[in-house]
Protein backbone atom coordinates (compact mmCIF):
# COMPACT_ATOMS: atom_id res chain seq x y z
CA UNK A 1 0.00 0.00 0.00
CA UNK A 2 1.36 3.62 -0.77
CA UNK A 3 1.32 6.28 1.02
CA UNK A 4 -0.85 8.82 -0.93
CA UNK A 5 -3.42 11.80 -0.30
CA UNK A 6 -2.84 15.54 0.83
CA UNK A 7 -0.42 16.69 3.42
CA UNK A 8 -1.01 16.97 7.15
CA UNK A 9 -1.96 20.26 8.25
CA UNK A 10 -0.32 21.07 11.36
CA UNK A 11 -1.81 23.95 14.17
CA UNK A 12 -0.09 26.15 15.64
CA UNK A 13 3.58 25.52 16.65
CA UNK A 14 4.33 24.06 20.45
CA UNK A 15 7.23 24.89 22.06
CA UNK A 16 9.35 22.44 20.65
CA UNK A 17 8.56 22.38 16.92
CA UNK A 18 7.40 25.20 14.72
CA UNK A 19 4.81 24.46 11.72
CA UNK A 20 8.32 24.25 9.20
CA UNK A 21 9.65 22.04 11.43
CA UNK A 22 6.75 19.39 11.33
CA UNK A 23 6.34 19.57 7.71
CA UNK A 24 10.34 19.21 7.42
CA UNK A 25 10.12 16.16 9.51
CA UNK A 26 6.67 14.78 7.05
CA UNK A 27 8.44 15.50 3.60
CA UNK A 28 11.76 13.57 4.72
CA UNK A 29 9.72 10.97 6.65
CA UNK A 30 7.91 10.41 3.74
CA UNK A 31 10.58 10.67 1.57
CA UNK A 32 12.56 8.02 3.60
CA UNK A 33 9.54 5.69 2.97
CA UNK A 34 9.41 5.68 -0.76
CA UNK A 35 12.55 5.43 -0.86
CA UNK A 36 12.58 2.05 0.85
CA UNK A 37 14.45 3.44 3.82
CA UNK A 38 12.25 2.80 6.82
CA UNK A 39 14.67 2.83 9.24
CA UNK A 40 15.35 6.34 8.24
CA UNK A 41 11.70 7.10 7.90
CA UNK A 42 10.70 6.62 11.97
CA UNK A 43 13.06 9.12 13.35
CA UNK A 44 11.12 12.17 11.37
CA UNK A 45 7.82 10.63 12.02
CA UNK A 46 8.63 10.04 15.58
CA UNK A 47 9.33 13.66 15.95
CA UNK A 48 5.94 15.17 14.60
CA UNK A 49 3.78 12.01 17.21
CA UNK A 50 6.10 13.49 20.18
CA UNK A 51 5.01 17.20 18.69
CA UNK A 52 1.54 16.06 19.62
CA UNK A 53 0.73 17.18 16.14
CA UNK A 54 0.14 13.80 14.28
CA UNK A 55 -2.85 13.45 12.48
CA UNK A 56 -4.32 9.82 11.04
CA UNK A 57 -1.77 10.04 7.55
CA UNK A 58 1.21 10.36 10.39
CA UNK A 59 0.22 7.77 12.35
CA UNK A 60 -0.40 5.60 9.52
CA UNK A 61 3.16 6.42 7.60
CA UNK A 62 4.90 5.26 10.96
CA UNK A 63 2.61 1.76 10.70
CA UNK A 64 3.97 1.81 7.37
CA UNK A 65 7.55 2.42 8.53
CA UNK A 66 7.35 -0.45 11.31
CA UNK A 67 5.71 -2.56 9.00
CA UNK A 68 8.61 -2.83 6.96
CA UNK A 69 10.96 -3.12 9.84
CA UNK A 70 8.89 -6.16 10.92
CA UNK A 71 8.13 -4.57 14.22
CA UNK A 72 4.23 -5.76 14.57
CA UNK A 73 3.59 -4.43 18.23
CA UNK A 74 4.35 -0.72 17.02
CA UNK A 75 2.61 -1.03 13.76
CA UNK A 76 -0.42 -2.08 15.74
CA UNK A 77 -0.08 0.94 18.19
CA UNK A 78 0.40 3.22 15.38
CA UNK A 79 -2.82 2.08 13.75
CA UNK A 80 -5.13 2.25 16.82
CA UNK A 81 -3.41 6.00 17.83
CA UNK A 82 -4.65 6.58 13.70
CA UNK A 83 -7.90 5.17 14.61
CA UNK A 84 -8.36 7.16 17.35
CA UNK A 85 -8.39 10.33 15.29
CA UNK A 86 -10.49 9.23 12.29
CA UNK A 87 -12.20 5.59 12.56
CA UNK A 88 -13.11 5.75 8.70
CA UNK A 89 -9.09 5.71 7.86
CA UNK A 90 -9.74 3.86 5.21
CA UNK A 91 -5.86 2.77 4.98
CA UNK A 92 -5.66 2.35 8.94
CA UNK A 93 -8.34 -0.33 8.59
CA UNK A 94 -6.93 -1.99 5.72
CA UNK A 95 -3.72 -1.80 7.85
CA UNK A 96 -5.56 -3.56 10.59
CA UNK A 97 -7.16 -6.01 9.21
CA UNK A 98 -4.06 -7.29 7.22
CA UNK A 99 -1.84 -7.24 10.18
CA UNK A 100 -5.05 -9.61 12.63
CA UNK A 101 -5.29 -12.10 9.58
CA UNK A 102 -1.45 -12.11 9.72
CA UNK A 103 -1.58 -12.52 13.05
CA UNK A 104 -4.45 -15.49 12.69
CA UNK A 105 -7.27 -13.26 14.16
CA UNK A 106 -9.75 -14.02 11.57
CA UNK A 107 -12.64 -12.54 13.77
CA UNK A 108 -10.86 -9.69 13.91
CA UNK A 109 -9.81 -9.35 10.45
CA UNK A 110 -13.18 -9.77 9.44
CA UNK A 111 -14.30 -7.23 11.06
CA UNK A 112 -11.94 -4.52 9.57
CA UNK A 113 -12.37 -6.21 6.41
CA UNK A 114 -15.77 -5.32 6.66
CA UNK A 115 -15.59 -1.88 7.75
CA UNK A 116 -13.64 -1.01 4.79
CA UNK A 117 -16.26 -1.82 2.24
CA UNK A 118 -18.97 -0.40 4.55
CA UNK A 119 -16.75 3.12 5.03
CA UNK A 120 -16.17 2.66 1.18
CA UNK A 121 -19.31 2.65 0.11
CA UNK A 122 -20.97 5.08 2.50
CA UNK A 123 -18.08 7.62 0.65
CA UNK A 124 -19.69 7.24 -2.61
CA UNK A 125 -16.11 7.40 -4.08
CA UNK A 126 -12.77 5.91 -3.51
CA UNK A 127 -9.33 7.58 -4.87
CA UNK A 128 -7.64 5.64 -7.57
CA UNK A 129 -4.83 4.67 -5.11
CA UNK A 130 -6.93 2.90 -3.19
CA UNK A 131 -9.80 0.92 -5.46
CA UNK A 132 -7.60 -1.96 -5.58
CA UNK A 133 -6.98 -2.66 -2.09
CA UNK A 134 -10.82 -2.22 -1.49
CA UNK A 135 -11.92 -4.99 -4.08
CA UNK A 136 -9.11 -7.20 -2.10
CA UNK A 137 -11.35 -6.04 1.23
CA UNK A 138 -14.77 -7.13 -0.11
CA UNK A 139 -12.44 -10.62 -1.54
CA UNK A 140 -11.39 -11.32 2.33
CA UNK A 141 -14.47 -11.05 3.94
CA UNK A 142 -16.40 -12.84 0.94
CA UNK A 143 -13.83 -15.51 2.16
CA UNK A 144 -13.92 -14.94 5.99
CA UNK A 145 -17.62 -15.04 5.62
CA UNK A 146 -17.61 -18.48 3.95
CA UNK A 147 -14.99 -19.42 6.52
CA UNK A 148 -16.92 -18.24 8.91
CA UNK A 149 -20.61 -20.07 7.57
CA UNK A 150 -18.55 -23.48 6.99
CA UNK A 151 -17.59 -23.28 10.44
CA UNK A 152 -20.97 -22.82 11.62
CA UNK A 153 -22.16 -25.19 9.95
CA UNK A 154 -19.66 -28.37 10.64
CA UNK A 155 -20.43 -27.37 14.27
CA UNK A 156 -23.91 -27.23 14.53
CA UNK A 157 -24.75 -30.29 12.72
CA UNK A 158 -27.93 -31.37 10.58
CA UNK A 159 -30.08 -28.16 10.77
CA UNK A 160 -32.27 -29.73 7.70
CA UNK A 161 -35.58 -30.81 10.25
CA UNK A 162 -38.46 -28.78 10.25
CA UNK A 163 -37.78 -28.11 13.80
CA UNK A 164 -34.90 -26.67 13.07
CA UNK A 165 -36.85 -23.87 11.23
CA UNK A 166 -36.25 -20.92 13.10
CA UNK A 167 -32.86 -22.07 13.72
CA UNK A 168 -31.58 -22.11 10.32
CA UNK A 169 -33.63 -18.53 10.09
CA UNK A 170 -31.84 -17.29 12.70
CA UNK A 171 -28.61 -18.62 11.62
CA UNK A 172 -29.50 -16.73 8.03
CA UNK A 173 -29.83 -13.30 9.99
CA UNK A 174 -26.75 -14.06 11.97
CA UNK A 175 -24.49 -14.69 8.86
CA UNK A 176 -25.93 -11.88 7.06
CA UNK A 177 -27.60 -13.71 4.62
CA UNK A 178 -30.95 -12.29 5.29
CA UNK A 179 -32.56 -8.97 6.81
CA UNK A 180 -34.61 -8.90 9.25
CA UNK A 181 -38.06 -7.65 8.73
CA UNK A 182 -40.48 -6.57 11.56
CA UNK A 183 -44.04 -6.12 11.58
CA UNK A 184 -44.95 -2.83 11.21
CA UNK A 185 -49.11 -2.60 10.07
CA UNK A 186 -50.11 0.97 8.76
CA UNK A 187 -53.21 1.74 11.35
CA UNK A 188 -53.57 -0.79 13.94
CA UNK A 189 -50.66 -2.88 15.69
CA UNK A 190 -51.37 -5.05 18.27
CA UNK A 191 -48.09 -6.42 20.67
CA UNK A 192 -46.43 -9.38 21.27
CA UNK A 193 -47.55 -11.49 18.63
CA UNK A 194 -44.55 -13.57 17.12
CA UNK A 195 -43.01 -12.26 14.05
CA UNK A 196 -43.65 -15.06 11.78
CA UNK A 197 -43.56 -14.18 7.70
CA UNK A 198 -45.18 -17.44 5.97
CA UNK A 199 -46.87 -19.30 8.83
CA UNK A 200 -46.55 -23.33 8.89
CA UNK A 201 -49.32 -24.63 7.03
CA UNK A 202 -49.94 -27.23 9.12
CA UNK A 203 -50.54 -25.23 11.50
CA UNK A 204 -54.18 -24.48 9.93
CA UNK A 205 -56.10 -27.79 9.59
CA UNK A 206 -59.22 -26.25 8.68
CA UNK A 207 -57.34 -25.66 5.06
CA UNK A 208 -57.72 -29.16 4.29
CA UNK A 209 -61.65 -28.26 3.19
CA UNK A 210 -60.48 -25.46 1.30
CA UNK A 211 -57.87 -26.95 -0.93
CA UNK A 212 -59.77 -29.76 -1.50
CA UNK A 213 -62.46 -27.46 -3.14
CA UNK A 214 -60.30 -26.00 -5.02
CA UNK A 215 -61.71 -27.27 -8.75
CA UNK A 216 -64.77 -26.35 -7.54
CA UNK A 217 -63.65 -22.68 -6.50
CA UNK A 218 -61.34 -22.28 -9.88
CA UNK A 219 -64.45 -23.38 -12.04
CA UNK A 220 -66.55 -20.30 -10.65
CA UNK A 221 -63.83 -18.42 -11.08
CA UNK A 222 -63.53 -19.34 -14.69
CA UNK A 223 -67.39 -18.68 -15.48
CA UNK A 224 -66.50 -14.92 -14.19
CA UNK A 225 -63.60 -14.82 -16.52
CA UNK A 226 -65.94 -15.58 -19.41
CA UNK A 227 -69.14 -13.68 -18.02
CA UNK A 228 -68.46 -10.62 -17.38
CA UNK A 229 -64.82 -10.59 -15.82
CA UNK A 230 -66.93 -8.57 -12.93
CA UNK A 231 -63.30 -7.09 -11.84
CA UNK A 232 -62.06 -4.09 -10.50
CA UNK A 233 -58.83 -2.32 -9.29
CA UNK A 234 -57.77 -3.54 -6.05
CA UNK A 235 -56.32 -0.40 -4.97
CA UNK A 236 -59.52 2.48 -4.87
CA UNK A 237 -58.93 5.79 -3.50
CA UNK A 238 -60.98 6.21 -0.52
CA UNK A 239 -63.63 9.01 0.16
CA UNK A 240 -62.62 12.58 2.07
CA UNK A 241 -59.07 10.83 2.50
CA UNK A 242 -55.75 11.69 1.10
CA UNK A 243 -54.25 8.82 -0.91
CA UNK A 244 -50.60 9.11 -2.49
CA UNK A 245 -50.32 6.52 -5.23
CA UNK A 246 -46.89 5.79 -4.59
CA UNK A 247 -46.57 2.73 -6.87
CA UNK A 248 -49.01 3.55 -9.68
CA UNK A 249 -51.76 1.14 -8.60
CA UNK A 250 -54.65 3.50 -7.99
CA UNK A 251 -57.35 2.31 -10.13
CA UNK A 252 -55.04 0.38 -12.18
CA UNK A 253 -56.27 -2.60 -13.68
CA UNK A 254 -53.37 -4.77 -14.13
CA UNK A 255 -54.04 -5.76 -9.84
CA UNK A 256 -58.03 -6.16 -9.76
CA UNK A 257 -60.31 -7.62 -7.49
CA UNK A 258 -63.94 -9.63 -7.61
CA UNK A 259 -64.96 -9.34 -3.90
CA UNK A 260 -67.02 -12.13 -2.13
CA UNK A 261 -66.89 -10.31 0.51
CA UNK A 262 -65.63 -6.77 1.48
CA UNK A 263 -65.12 -4.56 4.42
CA UNK A 264 -66.75 -6.95 6.06
CA UNK A 265 -70.06 -7.13 4.26
CA UNK A 266 -70.98 -10.27 2.59
CA UNK A 267 -71.55 -9.04 -1.53
CA UNK A 268 -75.04 -10.88 -2.49
CA UNK A 269 -74.99 -10.85 -5.60
CA UNK A 270 -71.26 -12.30 -6.00
CA UNK A 271 -71.81 -14.61 -3.47
CA UNK A 272 -74.47 -16.17 -5.41
CA UNK A 273 -72.06 -16.73 -8.39
CA UNK A 274 -70.19 -18.77 -6.06
CA UNK A 275 -71.56 -21.32 -3.83
CA UNK A 276 -68.83 -23.35 -3.57
CA UNK A 277 -66.52 -21.05 -2.65
CA UNK A 278 -68.78 -19.66 -0.26
CA UNK A 279 -69.40 -22.75 1.17
CA UNK A 280 -65.14 -24.32 1.37
CA UNK A 281 -65.13 -20.82 3.65
CA UNK A 282 -67.75 -21.91 5.81
CA UNK A 283 -65.49 -23.24 9.29
CA UNK A 284 -62.67 -20.56 8.32
CA UNK A 285 -62.29 -18.17 11.82
CA UNK A 286 -62.57 -15.43 9.59
CA UNK A 287 -61.33 -11.87 10.69
CA UNK A 288 -64.60 -10.46 11.60
CA UNK A 289 -64.32 -6.71 12.43
CA UNK A 290 -67.63 -4.94 11.31
CA UNK A 291 -66.66 -2.10 8.41
CA UNK A 292 -63.71 -3.86 7.60
CA UNK A 293 -63.14 -7.47 7.33
CA UNK A 294 -63.61 -10.39 6.21
CA UNK A 295 -62.44 -9.65 2.64
CA UNK A 296 -62.90 -12.70 0.48
CA UNK A 297 -61.82 -12.36 -3.00
CA UNK A 298 -60.21 -13.09 -6.26
CA UNK A 299 -56.80 -11.46 -6.39
CA UNK A 300 -56.48 -11.01 -10.22
CA UNK A 301 -52.61 -9.57 -11.38
CA UNK A 302 -51.87 -9.37 -14.95
CA UNK A 303 -48.75 -10.33 -17.10
CA UNK A 304 -45.91 -7.84 -15.90
CA UNK A 305 -47.50 -6.96 -13.29
CA UNK A 306 -45.75 -5.69 -9.97
CA UNK A 307 -47.23 -5.23 -6.76
CA UNK A 308 -44.66 -2.80 -4.68
CA UNK A 309 -43.58 -3.46 -1.32
CA UNK A 310 -46.04 -2.68 1.18
CA UNK A 311 -47.55 -3.23 4.55
CA UNK A 312 -50.85 -4.33 5.32
CA UNK A 313 -53.32 -2.58 7.89
CA UNK A 314 -53.02 -4.76 11.28
CA UNK A 315 -51.14 -7.58 12.41
CA UNK A 316 -53.80 -8.73 14.06
CA UNK A 317 -54.64 -11.04 11.55
CA UNK A 318 -53.49 -13.21 8.56
CA UNK A 319 -53.82 -13.24 5.22
CA UNK A 320 -54.38 -16.51 3.03
CA UNK A 321 -53.96 -17.46 -0.54
CA UNK A 322 -55.49 -19.96 -2.04
CA UNK A 323 -53.84 -20.04 -5.38
CA UNK A 324 -56.14 -20.93 -8.77
CA UNK A 325 -54.60 -19.89 -11.72
CA UNK A 326 -50.15 -19.74 -11.35
CA UNK A 327 -48.15 -19.48 -14.73
CA UNK A 328 -44.82 -19.72 -14.39
CA UNK A 329 -42.54 -16.54 -13.42
CA UNK A 330 -44.91 -15.87 -10.73
CA UNK A 331 -43.81 -15.04 -6.89
CA UNK A 332 -44.34 -13.39 -3.59
CA UNK A 333 -42.07 -11.90 -1.13
CA UNK A 334 -42.91 -11.84 2.84
CA UNK A 335 -40.22 -10.12 4.40
CA UNK A 336 -36.74 -12.13 3.57
CA UNK A 337 -38.73 -15.03 1.98
CA UNK A 338 -39.67 -15.51 -1.57
CA UNK A 339 -42.04 -18.34 -2.79
CA UNK A 340 -43.82 -19.21 -5.89
CA UNK A 341 -47.64 -20.08 -5.68
CA UNK A 342 -48.70 -23.46 -6.60
CA UNK A 343 -52.28 -24.25 -7.54
CA UNK A 344 -54.57 -25.76 -4.88
CA UNK A 345 -51.70 -25.46 -2.13
CA UNK A 346 -52.79 -22.65 0.41
CA UNK A 347 -50.37 -20.38 2.20
CA UNK A 348 -50.89 -18.11 5.62
CA UNK A 349 -48.78 -15.15 5.90
CA UNK A 350 -48.55 -11.60 7.50
CA UNK A 351 -49.13 -9.00 5.86
CA UNK A 352 -48.11 -6.12 8.33
CA UNK A 353 -44.63 -7.53 7.55
CA UNK A 354 -43.43 -5.99 4.31
CA UNK A 355 -44.27 -8.23 1.42
CA UNK A 356 -44.61 -7.66 -2.70
CA UNK A 357 -45.99 -9.72 -5.33
CA UNK A 358 -45.28 -10.15 -9.17
CA UNK A 359 -46.34 -12.18 -12.06
CA UNK A 360 -43.91 -11.94 -14.65
CA UNK A 361 -45.27 -13.99 -17.41
CA UNK A 362 -45.57 -12.38 -21.04
CA UNK A 363 -49.30 -13.80 -21.26
CA UNK A 364 -51.14 -15.38 -18.57
CA UNK A 365 -53.03 -14.01 -15.50
CA UNK A 366 -52.47 -15.02 -12.00
CA UNK A 367 -55.16 -15.51 -9.88
CA UNK A 368 -55.49 -15.99 -5.98
CA UNK A 369 -58.36 -16.44 -3.34
CA UNK A 370 -57.34 -13.92 -0.97
CA UNK A 371 -59.56 -14.05 2.65
CA UNK A 372 -58.02 -13.13 6.19
CA UNK A 373 -58.10 -14.47 9.66
CA UNK A 374 -57.55 -14.01 13.26
CA UNK A 375 -54.00 -14.82 14.43
CA UNK A 376 -54.40 -17.90 16.53
CA UNK A 377 -52.17 -16.13 19.47
CA UNK A 378 -55.68 -13.54 20.14
CA UNK A 379 -58.10 -15.49 22.81
CA UNK A 380 -62.08 -14.79 21.59
CA UNK A 381 -61.94 -11.39 24.22
CA UNK A 382 -58.88 -9.99 22.29
CA UNK A 383 -60.50 -10.62 19.45
CA UNK A 384 -63.82 -9.22 20.55
CA UNK A 385 -62.13 -6.49 21.93
CA UNK A 386 -59.45 -5.55 18.92
CA UNK A 387 -63.09 -5.21 16.89
CA UNK A 388 -64.48 -3.28 19.20
CA UNK A 389 -61.32 -0.52 19.05
CA UNK A 390 -61.56 -0.72 15.11
CA UNK A 391 -65.30 0.33 15.06
CA UNK A 392 -64.50 2.95 17.87
CA UNK A 393 -62.25 4.23 15.31
CA UNK A 394 -64.50 4.31 12.29
CA UNK A 395 -67.15 5.70 14.40
CA UNK A 396 -65.35 9.22 15.39
CA UNK A 397 -66.60 11.89 13.33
Amino acid sequence: MTLAGAAPQWAMAQAQASPQDLQAAWTDGTRALREGRPADAVPHLRRIAESGQATPPVWVALAMAHKALGQSDAKLAALQRALSGDPRDLRALLMTADHHAETGDTRAASAYYDAVVKVAVANGSVEPALQAEVGRAQHMRERYAADYEAHLVRTLGDLSGPEARRVRGSLDLLLGKTELYLQQPKNFYFPELPNIHYAPRADFPWLDKIEAATDDIRAELMTILEEDAGFSPYVEAEPNRPFFDDHGMLGNPNWSAFYIWKGGTLIAENAARCPATVEALKDAPLCRIPGRTPSVLFSLLRPGAHIQPHHGFTNARYICHLPLIVPSDCAMRVGSDTRPWVEGQACVFDDSIEHEAWNRNADRLRVVMIFDVWRPELSETERRLVADILQAVDTYR
